[in-house]
């Protein structure tokens, strides 16, 4: 079970990670529609950013859940 004090600063972190991943696509998408290369650092955010935050809010989520069933 995640501490309450850690809940609020894990779901803040993973919404960071989710918009910064979203506009990392997004600038994938732009630089290569202008036959470009895009910076690797940019890809491995948009490669490895979108499932990171995922895979927090479902911790977040199955741990509000078990918390919710103990009460």
């Amino acid at each position: 079970m995640i501490p309450h004090d850690f809940r609020r600063p894990l779901t803040i972190v993973a919404a960071v990670v989710a918009v910064l991943s979203l506009a990392s696509v997004a600038a994938v998408m732009g630089i290569a529609f202008a036959n470009g290369v895009a910076p690797v650092w940019v890809t491995s955010t948009a490669l490895y950013g979108l499932p990171l935050a995922f895979i927090l809010m479902a911790a977040l989520v199955v741990d509000a859940v078990w918390a919710r069933r103990r009460q």
